[in-house]
């Protein structure tokens, strides 16, 4: 597999929501991909309303990206567990992304405006 990080700004207005709640909007989002993996849209923080994620004690490592930090979305209707992640110090390669947080699209919805 070619793991080689690709990261381009993305055209246009995109909004994140989770549980009905707009967790953000950005006209600065990213998206990386990253060999035959699914693209992944990074939104700038201060696109986010942080107050709804959490800090999570879940940490991964990627050999390409480094050490991700994990965010529980806490909503009125409950809680999403390490639905979001950010690489607070990315390695060299995903520089771009640092104060920028990715969603799991399965349970957070990602979208063009």
């Amino acid at each position: 597999m070619n793991s080689q990080i690709h990261i381009r700004k993305l055209p246009g207005t995109l909004v994140v929501r989770a549980g009905g709640a707009v967790l953000g909007e950005s006209d600065a989002a990213l998206e990386l991909t990253e060999g035959t993996l699914p693209p992944v849209i990074y939104f700038p923080r201060d696109d986010l309303a942080m107050a709804f994620l959490d800090g999570s004690d879940r940490r991964s490592s990627c050999p390409r990206k480094g050490e991700a930090e994990y965010f529980t979305i806490a909503l009125n209707s409950g809680e999403l567990a390490d639905a979001g992640w950010s690489y607070p110090a990315p390695l060299a390669e995903a520089t771009r992304i640092a104060g920028h947080v990715a969603f799991d699209t399965v349970r957070v919805t990602v979208e063009r405006v």
